[in-house]
C-alpha cells in the first residue's frame, strides 16, 4: 500500500483528503457535532452530550493514532506536534482567542465550513476573513510580533533536567521521568489518558443512549485517524522535500484553500489540506441536501454581522498562534500525546467559556 501511494503522493493525498474530508462534513453536519456548541449546551441546559461526543472523538483518535504510530504506518516524530520546543504561550493565548472568538463567530472552523455547505453565508465571510488573517498572523504584517513572542517564551524541553527529550510527547516526558522509556510511556499514556476520556464519555447515562452523539464521536475520531494514515503512508523521507504526515485541521487548510482557488491556472496540485476543506464543504451540502435542509441565510443583522467578523479575527490570529484549532489541536494534537495540545485544548474551552458569559451579556442588554 506504501509504494502504490508513493509513487503518486499528491494524487492519493489530493483524492484521500477530498473523501476524508467529505465523510468529515457529513458526520458534522447530520449530527450537529460542534465545539462551540457543546460548551453552550452545558452552561446554557447542563447537557453535556455534545461535550462528551468531543471527548469521545479525542479518545478514538489517540487509540487509533498511537496505534499506527506502534505499527510503523506513521512517523509521529516528525509531525509539527511533537517538537522539542513547547510554545506554551502560543498554546495558552491562541487556545483563548481562539475558543473566545468562536462563540462570536457561531462556530470553530470546522462548524463554519458545515454552515457554508448548508447555504450559510454568513458562515463563509467567517471563514473568508479567518483564512486572511490567519495568513496575516503567519507571515503578513501580525507575523513578526507573533514570532518575536513565540521566540521569546517557548521552552526547549530537551534541555530540563538533563532528561534529554527529543520531543514534547507526555508518553516520552513519563517515560524519561519514570525509566519506562519514549515507547512504552507512549503505550502507558495513551491507555491511561484515553481510558479516562472513554469512561467521562460513557459514565453518563444520557450519552450512553443517544447513538447520534455516539457516532460523531466515534465518527470524527476514525476521520483523523484516517487522514493520520494516509499522510503516514505517503510520507518519503527520501524525497526531494518531505512533507510531514498532518491529519485534520481547519485554520490554516482554509486559508491555504483561499491561496489555491485564486492560484489554480497555475496548475499547482491541491494539498491535502486544501482538499479536506472541499470534502467537507461537499459532504456537509450533501447532508443538507438529503435532509432538506438547504436554505441560503446571511446575517441577522448589523451586531450579528460585526460579532462574527470579530470572531473570525480572533480565531485567524489564535488557530496559528496554538497550531491548531477545536479539530487540529483538541483531535488531531492530542492523538500525537503532545503537551501543546493538551494545554490548547484546555485553552480553547476556558475561552469559549468566557465567550459564552460574554455573549450573553451582551444579548441581555439588546434586550
Amino acid at each position: 500500500m506504501r509504494e502504490m501511494i508513493q509513487q503518486d503522493p499528491a494524487l492519493w493525498l489530493a483524492a484521500g483528503g477530498f473523501l476524508i474530508g467529505l465523510v468529515f462534513g457529513y458526520i458534522v453536519y447530520r449530527t450537529n457535532f460542534c465545539t462551540m456548541g457543546s460548551i453552550s449546551d452545558f452552561m446554557s441546559f447542563g447537557d453535556y452530550r455534545r461535550f462528551r461526543a468531543w471527548i469521545l472523538a479525542g479518545a478514538v483518535a489517540i487509540i487509533g493514532t498511537q496505534w499506527l504510530d506502534a505499527s510503523g504506518v506513521i512517523p509521529l516524530s516528525k509531525t509539527m506536534y511533537l517538537g522539542a520546543n513547547l510554545n506554551w504561550l502560543g498554546n495558552i493565548l491562541g487556545g483563548l482567542l481562539f475558543g473566545y472568538g468562536m462563540v462570536f463567530a457561531g462556530g470553530c472552523a470546522s462548524k463554519n465550513l458545515a454552515r457554508v455547505g448548508g447555504g450559510d453565508l454568513r458562515s463563509l465571510v467567517v471563514l473568508l476573513v479567518m483564512g486572511l488573517v490567519a495568513y496575516m498572523t503567519i507571515g503578513g504584517v501580525i507575523g513578526p510580533a507573533r514570532s518575536w513572542l513565540e521566540q521569546l517564551t517557548s521552552i526547549n524541553l530537551g534541555s530540563i533536567g538533563g532528561l534529554k527529550l527529543a520531543s514534547q510527547s507526555v508518553g516520552e516526558i513519563v517515560g524519561a521521568v519514570t525509566g519506562l522509556g519514549a515507547g512504552k510511556g507512549n503505550v502507558v499514556m495513551a491507555a491511561i489518558i484515553a481510558g479516562a476520556m472513554l469512561i467521562y464519555a460513557f459514565k453518563d447515562a444520557s450519552f450512553r443512549s443517544s447513538p447520534m452523539h455516539i457516532v460523531s464521536g466515534v465518527g470524527i475520531g476514525l476521520c483523523a485517524v484516517a487522514g493520520w494514515a494516509l499522510t503516514g503512508l505517503a510520507f518519503d523521507d527520501l524525497a526531494e522535500k518531505p512533507v510531514s504526515p498532518i491529519s485534520l485541521t481547519y485554520v490554516r487548510p482554509t486559508a491555504d484553500t483561499i491561496e489555491w482557488l485564486q492560484r489554480f491556472t497555475a496548475g499547482m496540485m491541491p494539498g491535502f489540506g486544501v482538499t479536506t476543506v472541499l470534502g467537507a464543504l461537499a459532504g456537509a451540502f450533501i447532508a443538507a441536501v438529503s435532509m432538506g435542509r438547504f436554505q441560503i441565510s446571511t446575517f441577522a443583522s448589523v451586531g450579528d454581522t460585526k460579532r462574527s467578523l470579530f470572531g473570525a479575527t480572533l480565531m485567524g490570529i489564535g488557530g496559528v498562534m496554538a497550531l491548531g484549532c477545536t479539530v487540529g489541536q483538541a483531535i488531531t494534537g492530542i492523538s500525537t500525546l503532545a503537551l501543546g495540545s493538551f494545554l490548547t485544548f484546555a485553552a480553547i474551552v476556558a475561552g469559549g467559556i468566557a465567550g459564552m458569559k460574554k455573549m450573553e451579556a451582551i444579548l441581555m442588554d439588546e434586550v
